[in-house]
């Protein structure tokens, strides 16, 4: 899975828009992650389908626009999480949006992110790096092992549908992976599209309700003061830490690694700004708590994505779905089998935890194990603010590990 001397070279491309098969491919390489939390956002919370998905294809088209490389943009998933779990109303998610906003926009514009980027050690950055991959990687494994409750067809012959479902598309993608004309990504999505439709349950008539869906702005009406107040504690608060590790240092990062001087726009404080804005805007839009991400950009990479075309292309079907099917797209996106969602997170999280390959000193290594060990045992933020503790405290002579 390492990159082939061609995408080595590919790093030096002039070429800053590529509308081909591969890009298109490696597009849709973080549905895996997006996906899942934008369907239960909309139908549990009661987010605007319309809003949330012209959003998020705006600030994806925007992004590929500014930054000419592929972008991720996901959900922030703590507080995403947590508002799926807890019930939080559409209004006290927006609102969070706005903090989480308001924070990445003002460490930005300070430069208080570079300040914060300069000082965090590689080890750290490898270690959030390898643990934010093993939970792509686990969480893909959930998806392709456990019963899909979209499947009118649950097993064959005893066996779990969704286990063989994963292991066919595991096979493709291995097969396919270097395959310019049929790229693996395009076969695995749609092949999973075709196998909803035969295998899933029957789709109603009225659950697709096709027409011209505009946004509105402040959807949910003004928050109260307990909306603004009551989230900071329970996602907000929690959110700051990942955000800057992941969203932030991890993936400028990443990209960096992958895209050489073609991510020459990538800095801690672009992508700092980047986010704050998004933030910002989604809290008057309506949309749900934005931001960008090591794992995505791997995620993209893997199935072919280089330039800032993936983005645009990923960007107008997202505005697309929400233009012409509102609410109605997320019925469309549950034909798409939890299996396929999870083997697209497998080999993204894959991709981002061998970064760790570079690490050569054994405090180094021990820094990125133990980030990787704190996070299966609560979440990526504690590992992250541990991560650089422990990183300075091995810095002595005195501390042999």
């Amino acid at each position: 899975m390492k990159p082939e001397n061609k995408d080595i070279q590919n790093k030096e491309s002039t070429k800053t828009f590529i509308f081909n098969r591969l890009e298109f491919a490696g597009s849709l390489g973080d549905l895996g992650t997006m996906l899942p939390l934008i369907i239960a956002l909309i139908i549990i919370n009661g987010m605007n389908a319309v809003n949330v998905l012209i959003g998020i294809g705006i600030f994806h088209i925007i992004s590929g626009l500014y930054f000419k490389v592929t972008v991720p943009i996901q959900p922030m998933k703590i507080i995403s999480a947590y508002a799926i779990a807890m019930g939080l109303s559409p209004m006290q998610i927006a609102s969070a949006s706005l903090w989480m906003g308001v924070l990445t926009l003002f460490l930005g514009i300070t430069g208080l992110i570079h300040l914060i980027g300069r000082y965090t050690p590689k080890s750290t950055i490898r270690g959030v790096q390898l643990a934010g991959g093993m939970l792509l990687m686990i969480k893909g494994l959930q998806y392709i092992i456990q019963p899909d409750s979209n499947l009118a067809i649950q097993s064959i012959a005893s066996i779990n549908i969704s286990i063989i479902i994963g292991i066919i598309c595991i096979i493709l993608t291995f097969l396919f992976l270097e395959n310019k004309k049929i790229p693996a990504a395009v076969i695995v999505v749609f092949g999973g599209i075709a196998t909803g439709f035969l295998l899933g349950k029957p789709i109603k008539t009225d659950e697709i309700q096709l027409g011209f869906y505009l946004p509105s702005l402040m959807p949910y009406g003004i928050p109260t003061w307990n909306d603004l107040l009551l989230i900071i504690p329970l996602v907000v608060l929690p959110q700051i830490p990942m955000t800057i590790g992941n969203a932030v240092i991890a993936q400028v990062d990443t990209s960096k690694q992958l895209f050489g001087k073609r991510a020459e726009k990538m800095s801690y404080r672009s992508i700092s700004n980047s986010q704050g804005i998004a933030g910002i805007l989604s809290f008057f839009w309506g949309g749900i708590p934005m931001c960008h991400g090591a794992g995505g950009a791997a995620a993209h990479y893997f199935f072919g994505a280089r330039t800032g075309a993936a983005n645009l292309m990923i960007g107008a079907l997202f505005v697309v779905m929400g233009l012409f099917f509102g609410k109605s797209a997320t019925t469309l996106f549950k034909l798409l089998p939890g299996a396929v969602l999870g083997v697209l997170l497998f080999f993204a999280g894959s991709q981002l935890a061998i970064m760790i390959q570079d690490l050569r000193e054994k405090k180094e290594i021990f820094v990125a194990v133990t980030i990787l060990g704190i996070t299966l045992a609560s979440n990526l933020a504690y590992g992250f603010i541990f991560g650089i503790i422990l990183a300075y405290a091995l810095k002595s002579e005195k501390v042999k590990v």
